[in-house]
């Protein structure tokens, strides 16, 4: 292995590929080939970076597992010939993907970090510059011969997010992303300042991915006045095996007859009721008021405080695996990836 660090950047698409054409004024991706014109503070880098970029590029609003089967495929092909990986993704599903990637990618040893930008690189006033430049340093920061960050990572603003830990809550703001129920890895000022104490451990098991993701899924959002019919036309969809129900505050749902029974007669017939809260603070805990309590007796399995990302990507993850409903219902309890509080 070189010991100069080698750091594979692959584009996916998003805003920060992007440069302004200078007659039409039209945004077109750049080549990640000229990518030092756009950015010449990399070549102070004493790093060896190269570049995949996907053809065609993909908006992020575009995104679906397909790709993120591809990137665990491109991560696994390329893992032995460099020390990081910087993944440019479009900001609007950058968490769900990193979610995904952090449970598709197995004993992880090497950082994964994912960013983008809120204006194109091409403009004066581009965030992504920045984010670009020290998500390269994090992904080549070592200690002891070992990476600082084995993980999949969201870095945006100045700050080192777990990616499964993370959700985009700003559309406006350079500070597009939050991890509420998690601290962050790091803090980049002057200096980049990690967060040992919360950052994974890499293991010394062999890395290997996992490609099988099962879609299966659907999510039901709680509200005021919802239906019965649309809860049943949620529940009762074909092909369906779980269903994640976005609940009130620390997992509370309606206590009416119709809905107590449209969800124990769907567990019932097997299917996988998922709690997660729709805050983005705090933590499923049913059993705390009696508006969850009944939930439980229900055989309906807790989030705790996992995003919605997580959660989705979780379940992808699990029931691909081909697990029964009783190991699915287990391991969407624990904690896998640190993607929930123990």
């Amino acid at each position: 292995m070189s010991m100069q660090p080698g750091i594979l950047v692959i584009y996916t698409g998003g805003t920060i590929g992007m440069v302004e054409d200078s007659e039409t004024g039209v945004l077109n991706p750049f080549d990640f080939e000229h990518l030092t014109d756009q950015i010449p503070e990399i070549k102070k880098f004493n790093y060896r970076i190269d570049s995949i970029s996907f053809d065609p590029i993909i908006d992020s609003s575009n995104m679906e597992p397909a790709v993120w089967v591809r990137l665990a495929r491109l991560l696994e092909e390329n893992y032995e010939a460099y020390e990081g990986f910087v993944i440019l993704h479009g900001s609007d599903t950058m968490a769900y993907t990193a979610s995904a990637l952090s449970f598709m990618l197995e004993n992880l040893s090497r950082p994964v970090i994912l960013t983008g930008s809120q204006l194109p690189i091409g403009m004066i006033r581009t965030d992504g510059k920045e984010n670009f430049i020290t998500a390269i340093e994090i992904a080549a920061a070592r200690k002891d011969g070992r990476a600082i960050v084995p993980e999949v990572c969201i870095y945006f603003e100045y700050q080192l997010y777990r990616g499964n830990r993370t959700h985009k809550y700003n559309a406006e703001h350079f500070e597009a992303f939050r991890s509420v129920n998690y601290p962050v890895l790091a803090q980049a000022g002057v200096h980049i300042r990690y967060n040992e104490a919360a950052i994974h451990q890499a293991t010394d098991q062999e890395f290997r991915i996992f490609t099988r993701l099962d879609t299966n899924i659907a999510v039901l959002k709680l509200f005021p006045g919802i239906s019965p019919s649309v809860v049943s036309a949620v529940l009762s969809t074909e092909g369906v095996r779980a269903v994640i129900i976005e609940t009130y505050g620390a997992g509370n749902a309606p206590t009416q007859q119709w809905f107590m029974e449209a969800l124990r007669e769907a567990t019932a017939k097997g299917l996988i009721i998922c709690n997660v809260s729709q805050c983005r603070g705090g933590a499923v805990i049913q059993g705390k008021y009696e508006t969850s309590a009944w939930l439980e007796k229900a055989g309906v399995v807790s989030g705790r405080d996992m995003t919605i990302e997580a959660a989705v990507t979780k379940l992808m993850y699990l029931l691909g695996n081909g697990y029964s409903t009783s190991r699915v219902k287990k391991y969407f309890q624990k904690p896998l990836r640190g993607e929930m509080t123990a």
